[in-house]
């Protein structure tokens, strides 16, 4: 079975942060970072070129299991991407509150942080935390 490609690295998430080029993505990044530390109650980890919070273990009915950051974030060129597992839903009013963003599957995908209520986001990140947690665990 192929391991996954997305393993924490134990580099330094600080320094990444420095490497971001454009300072007002920089600066998004690391307000980021910190909105996310404090919802998740859970330190910054480098997994690749991600930023996550926690580790989950999880199994598909596949067989298929390993160890993930339980939420995280890119930096794209673009966007901020935060990985989230919104799939499971549950989570429209704080979506509707949030302002302007747009989704992919299990991601949110945000232009800027200042195009978005960070309040609602804050518990948007809190509450997908949680809930992967309940239902994966943690590793």
């Amino acid at each position: 079975m192929a391991e996954n490609k997305t393993r924490e690295t134990g580099e330094d998430v600080g320094a990444f942060l420095d490497g971001v080029a454009d300072p007002a993505r920089c600066e998004d990044a690391r307000a980021l970072c910190a909105l996310m530390a404090r919802a998740t109650g859970a330190p910054p980890s480098m997994w690749g070129s991600i930023v996550g919070f926690g580790r989950t273990h999880y199994r598909y009915a596949s067989g298929r299991e390993g160890d993930t950051m339980t939420s995280g974030f890119a930096v794209r060129a673009k966007e901020l991407v935060l990985y989230l597992g919104l799939g499971a839903g549950g989570v429209d009013d704080l979506l509707a509150r949030l302002g302007k963003h747009r989704l992919g599957k299990g991601c949110l995908y945000l232009t800027s942080l200042a195009d978005v209520d960070l309040e609602a986001l804050a518990a948007l990140v809190s509450q997908s935390h949680a809930r992967v947690r309940a239902q994966h665990g943690e590793a």
